[in-house]
């Protein structure tokens, strides 16, 4: 079975950046966000050697989240301004190892990650690993789609299968967005109820399986856990079509595209150089040996 890495450029782009101190190349460049990206992004080849890869990137235009509730990530606090000067040279160096990079307006990665895994779950010969520091992707875990996660810094990771989901949160994966739906989501701004917190919405769900489940059976709660439901519909409803990542937007995207071809690494070397990540220099040789002999990659839309 082959592999297909999935990157969430924003979120392992920002991960990088606040895992690492900043520093600059000696003309005042900020590279750390560049630096601990590529690092991870090696780490994971080098261990998984993936036949695909492709990065997804959030856009700057709004999404049809903000548009149905312009609070949506609202209380986010504004990026440090070192950031995200670094994210078009990310862009131009994944660029020289001819990595596949997908982007669209509305929709944030997560969307389109959530839409290149549901094709390739049709593909019997792949297995999907998706990289990113973000948890709403745990809802997209299957038996054949995995998710790669930082622990610690850029290099420790923690992988999540269906058991593993599981087994950290108590839940299977088509739960997390009830779970969502009911505790709400700081970090974006999703209300979900009103003092449901993390122990009840598990118990909740643990017990009714999902929301629409457990709306259908409020007579058999407590009565503060029903009012507060009761109450709370609306925002529920509201909070899982937030925290719902999409699976199917229209993007097109080709496996062959996604295929880690022999890239002009002379080229990537040379930008290396001119970053000053004289560590990481090192590793391209070693990406070279991942790369694939030059082969007609397979025919296929997933």
């Amino acid at each position: 079975m082959k592999k297909l890495l999935l990157i969430d450029g924003n979120a392992i782009f920002h991960r990088a950046f606040h895992a690492l101190p900043l520093f600059k190349t000696s003309k005042g460049e900020y590279t750390n966000a560049v630096y601990g990206f590529l690092k991870m992004f090696i780490e994971i080849m080098k261990r998984e050697k993936p036949e695909y890869v492709a990065v997804a990137f959030d856009r700057a235009a709004p999404t049809f989240r903000h548009l149905e509730y312009k609070e949506y990530k609202a209380t986010r606090s504004a990026p440090p301004v070192e950031l995200y000067p670094q994210l078009p040279r990310l862009k131009e160096v994944l660029g020289t190892f001819n990595v596949a990079m997908f982007e669209m307006d509305g929709y944030e990665a997560d969307d389109i990650i959530g839409t290149i895994a549901e094709k390739a779950e049709a593909d019997p010969e792949i297995h999907t690993l998706i990289l990113t520091g973000d948890r709403d992707t745990l809802q997209l875990v299957t038996t054949k789609t995995y998710v790669v996660a930082p622990l610690k810094g850029v290099s420790e990771v923690i992988e999540y299968t269906p058991a593993m989901v599981k087994e950290k949160t108590g839940l299977r994966p088509d739960q997390i967005v009830d779970y969502k739906s009911l505790k709400g989501d700081p970090s974006d701004n999703i209300k979900g109820v009103g003092g449901i917190g993390d122990k009840t919405a598990v118990e909740l769900l643990q017990k009714y399986d999902h929301l629409e489940n457990i709306y259908e059976h409020l007579d058999e709660l407590t009565p503060a856990q029903r009012k507060k439901l009761e109450e709370g519909e609306k925002d529920a409803e509201l909070s899982k079509r937030l925290a719902t990542i999409l699976r199917d937007v229209p993007i097109e995207v080709r496996l062959e595209e996604c295929h880690f071809t022999r890239a002009p690494f002379e080229k990537a070397k040379k930008l290396f150089e001119t970053l000053e990540f004289k560590t990481l220099l090192k590793n391209i040789d070693t990406l070279k040996e991942l790369v694939e002999p030059e082969e007609k990659a397979q025919q296929s839309m997933f």
